[in-house]
């Protein structure tokens, strides 16, 4: 112990003193995000286009709470219709997204609390429901959008300060969660401080991981995107860029094609229209792509 004691004292005093202010760490400032603007290619009417809209090859789809339209991308001619009663199993499609022929949307019991959420699947063809699966009630709040993300999903969770929120959690507590293939909660992220306050009092209605692994989010209301990267440490998401669009929030969808073209809604007018993104660079060596 006398030899131990000896040698760790002798390495201490070979050490170079500090200096008084070498302590004095400076406050971290994130990277102003990018301000960029999109630049609208088409405009169609579509009086379902209030909560979202999904988009594959031939058709775009506007969803209202329990009414998904089918829509031919080149004239805007109506092609189908779902209807579900009003406040019934299926309360509020919040989004969907269009895959291998199918619409695969995220459900909620919005404005009701407790907060319960569920998936819904619809065939892209003939719009009938063929699947479904409950999340229940989480703690992490309403499921808004979700994604593909690794061999599992990545899903928008939101919390409001108003209708359908809980006087415990107000939209500070909105979040991005990560699951397995069998929604079991594997990690996730906070929303970065100056996003989730645009966002206020709702949270981000429609999400997605863009073509080049960034995550984009549209809130309830204001016409800006907001590209997010995941971060090299931490719990928080890195805001990289807002791009001002004409699209009122809500959900919207890529088109399948891997382009930077998506669909959007302007629910106040009852139009979808496709929107060019600007491409957004990425600078900060702290930030990551959630897909690569």
């Amino acid at each position: 112990m006398k030899c131990l004691a000896l040698a760790l004292a002798l390495t201490l005093a070979s050490l170079p003193a500090l200096a008084d202010n070498a302590l004095d760490i400076p406050d971290y400032q994130a990277p102003a995000p990018q301000m960029l603007t999109a630049r609208t290619l088409k405009t169609f009417d579509a009086p379902e286009a209030d909560q979202g809209v999904a988009v594959d090859g031939d058709h775009f789809y506007a969803i209202d709470n329990s009414i998904i339209a089918r829509y031919d991308r080149e004239d805007g001619r109506l092609t189908g219709r779902f209807i579900g009663p009003n406040h019934g199993l299926i309360r509020h499609l919040n989004s969907c997204f269009a895959e291998e022929g199918r619409l695969l949307c995220a459900n909620s019991n919005y404005s009701l609390t407790p907060m319960g959420s569920s998936v819904e699947i619809f065939d892209a063809k003939s719009l009938k429901h063929v699947g479904t699966h409950s999340l229940g009630m989480m703690d992490e709040g309403s499921l808004t959008w979700f994604d593909h993300y690794e061999d599992g999903w990545m899903a928008g969770f939101a919390h409001y300060d108003e209708n359908g929120g809980l006087a415990f959690k107000d939209h500070r507590f909105s979040s991005v969660v990560t699951f397995d293939d069998q929604w079991r909660r594997t990690g996730g992220w906070l929303f970065p401080e100056d996003v989730i306050e645009r966002m206020a009092p709702h949270a981000a209605s429609g999400g997605a991981i863009g073509p080049d692994g960034l995550l984009y989010v549209l809130g309830h209301d204001r016409p800006e995107m907001y590209v997010l990267a995941k971060p090299a440490m931490g719990p928080t998401m890195l805001h990289v860029a807002t791009i001002a669009l004409e699209a009122e929030g809500q959900a919207f969808s890529f088109v399948p094609d891997g382009g930077r073209d998506i669909f959007t809604v302007d629910r106040h007018n009852g139009r979808v229209r496709q929107i060019r993104l600007p491409e957004v660079k990425l600078t900060d060596p702290d930030a990551r792509r959630f897909r690569d």
